[in-house]
């Protein structure tokens, strides 16, 4: 039988198709909201690219709008790839890595954001990175992306390899540019997954490589979420070039949802408050108050209906923008439309008149006035509201999309003054300004995946201390090697060294002031855990031993019998465990000591994770009794007593464990 919705929608079926259309517009919506890169050129769907993005191999030949490259259908197969590696923790090069939350991971880019994926999606801020602009002399990372694991631990020297290398990629390699979107479309597609709905992403770029970019962004993160380009003054002078002297370089700004996204705002400057809101306030509730004075004509106002009219000046003259129309009746408010010639004020009459912009209303005496009379002659005055710094500081500055401030060259004199040579960096100051105008502060945390000498951890730090905030950073550095250098011999080593230098300039200059809070909850986060890219703990099984091939799988069996890789300890197969968990690497653990062994207890007793060897039923009592949510064990414990292992199973099932399991 039909239910009386079913009777309905027959009798009715133009209300059935439009109920069809409604719900296909919905999933449509949301399909695109998933996968942005699947949308056309018109707003619909492209099934071709959604089969891509969803693993399925498909004939990309036909014509059709969008941008293509040799090698763009392998970037799904590297997205759609597991990663195979895991992060080894390393307290040695940290700094108070027990208690504090920020990162930094040694490591090809791709391979740890694959890693991060499920720990830390939807959870980021903002994202900051400086990739190689492929000037034809830039590092590029390696071009065999279906290995890019195994290649990075060749680089590396953790095994033994073919004698694969990472090196420039130059004009006269015929895929120049190929190569550069190759490497970087995967790990833009990854990085969009960490972004929080209202999380935005800075990308600077040079000329070489401007326009693919935001070809790039379009297609990941949705045309529709392009926020901005900022253009950067990189450096001032010079006489270099054939045609131009090159002074600028881009920070192209993309939004997760731009909806979501909270509007831009910078902080005054002492130079701003100087010279703007030079005025105090003599008398009443805002006495000894800053402000300044805003014209309330401008020129440049477009002229906008209901933003003509006559104001009432102290002479009992009236004032009116200048231009060609006038409101017929003489009187205070009286409006007329305004033409193409004519002034406009900035405000429509029914808000000037609010007791709130009247009592802020500036009338001043000059001959250089452009308002004219009720006679169309020059005014005698002019008109000003008063702009209270207090509240200007409150609501923000809108920045500008030329960013002049911040040049290079800030960046070598800042680095000096650590004792540390090294070309290329941006400053911190421009990453304290992108930090500031786009989060709001608190635990935000920001992300810089192509981390070089750490310049955003140095503004993350700098910043926390100017404001009293707690945003958090995760840096990700390839320890690509540098050039004879025996200070540090890779540039990892030069973010963990810069790192650790501004945390100890910190410390120095807050001597005395930390002392006064003995609140721990209040002291800044100055630290930094160090984890390395690295093969998985657990080994893994060859798919590819043939079928046929006896001593090959007896091998493969036999590598298998501990199947832990030796000189892995627990603490390395704990981050193992909460990476692959879904826990953040900088999550709260504690050493628990039950029936004689050592248990990880992770998030408050959630989750209870036991890497003994040698498993008893009176430790998995005990740990049964704490009732976490989730318990993980070494299946070598059990030493293949399938006895002890089945109550195991049955003693956690009792004391309600939602999830009991062994790796």
């Amino acid at each position: 039988m039909l239910d009386s919705n079913e009777k309905s929608s027959n009798q009715n079926p133009e209300k059935l198709d439009l109920r069809s259309h409604n719900i296909a517009e919905d999933k449509k919506h949301d399909l695109l909201q998933l996968f942005p890169e699947i949308k056309t050129e018109g707003g619909k769907i492209d099934f071709d690219r959604l089969k891509l993005a969803l693993g399925e191999t498909v004939d990309v030949g036909r014509e059709r709008y969008g941008m293509n490259w040799p090698g763009k259908a392998d970037c799904f197969k590297t997205i759609q790839q597991p990663s195979m590696g895991t992060l080894l923790p390393c307290k040695e090069e940290s700094v108070d890595f027990d208690t504090t939350e920020n990162l930094i991971i040694e490591g090809d880019n791709l391979e740890v954001l694959k890693l991060l994926q499920k720990s830390y999606i939807g959870k980021i801020k903002m994202i900051y990175i400086d990739p190689p602009y492929n000037t034809g002399n830039d590092f590029i990372y390696p071009d065999n992306y279906t290995e890019s694991l195994q290649t990075y631990l060749e680089y590396t020297g953790q095994v033994d390899g073919e004698g694969k290398k990472f090196n420039t990629n130059t004009e006269t390699d015929g895929r120049f540019h190929s190569k550069w979107m190759n490497m970087m479309y995967p790990r833009l597609y990854l990085a969009r997954n960490l972004l929080r709905n209202d999380g935005v992403v800075f990308i600077s770029i040079g000329d070489d490589e401007f326009d693919n970019l935001k070809k790039l962004c379009d297609e990941i993160f949705g045309a529709e979420n392009n926020i901005m380009t900022f253009s950067r003054m990189m450096k001032s002078g010079g006489a270099k070039g054939r045609f131009y002297t090159p002074s600028i370089d881009y920070i192209v700004v993309y939004a997760k949802s731009i909806i979501d996204t909270i509007e831009f705002r910078g902080c005054l400057n002492e130079e701003q408050i100087e010279r703007f809101y030079n005025k105090v306030e003599i008398a009443g509730d805002r006495k000894n108050e800053r402000y300044g004075e805003d014209r309330i004509y401008k020129a440049s106002l477009e002229p906008r209906p209901n933003q003509r009219y006559f104001i009432l000046c102290p002479d009992g003259s009236y004032a009116i923008p200048p231009g060609i129309s006038f409101p017929e009746k003489v009187a205070e408010g009286e409006k007329v439309i305004p033409k193409a010639q004519d002034g406009v004020w900035k405000w429509i009459y029914s808000k000037y008149s609010t007791e709130k912009i009247k009592g802020n209303i500036v009338f001043k005496n000059t001959n250089t006035s452009a308002l004219v009379n009720e006679k169309g002659e020059k005014s005698p005055w002019n008109i000003y509201n008063k702009l209270w710094l207090t509240e200007q500081q409150e609501k923000g500055l809108v920045p500008s999309n030329f960013i002049e401030e911040f040049e290079n060259r800030q960046s070598s004199a800042e680095l000096k003054e650590l004792s540390i040579s090294f070309d290329y960096a941006k400053p911190s100051g421009l990453i304290k300004y992108l930090i500031s105008i786009s989060t709001s502060g608190s635990d935000d945390l920001i992300l810089d995946f192509f981390a070089g000498s750490g310049t955003t951890a140095h503004a993350v730090l700098d910043l926390n201390k100017q404001n009293g905030d707690n945003r958090k950073f995760i840096l990700v550095q390839l320890p690509e090697t540098t050039t004879d250098r025996e200070d540090f011999k890779t540039i990892a080593d030069i973010t963990k060294a810069r790192v650790h230098r501004v945390i100890k300039k910190i410390e120095t200059e807050n001597e005395g002031n930390l002392s006064l809070n003995n609140n721990n909850e209040n002291k800044p986060d100055l630290g930094f855990k160090v984890f390395k890219l690295a093969e998985s703990n657990f080994k893994t099984w060859n798919s590819d031993v043939p079928s046929g091939d006896v001593a090959a799988l007896e091998k493969q069996l036999s590598l298998h019998i501990e199947h832990i890789r030796q000189g892995r300890n627990q603490e390395d197969i704990l981050y193992e465990i909460l990476l692959k968990s879904g826990f953040p690497l900088s999550i709260k653990i504690e050493n628990v000591s039950l029936a004689g062994k050592t248990v990880y207890s992770v998030a408050e007793g959630n989750m209870l994770i036991c890497l003994e060897r040698n498993l008893t039923f009176e430790l998995i009592k005990a740990i049964a009794d704490k009732k976490p949510a989730r318990v993980v064990c070494l299946d070598e414990g059990f030493a293949k007593n399938d006895q002890l292992k089945t109550n195991a199973v049955q003693t956690m099932k009792a004391r309600g464990v939602i999830s009991f399991r062994t790796v």
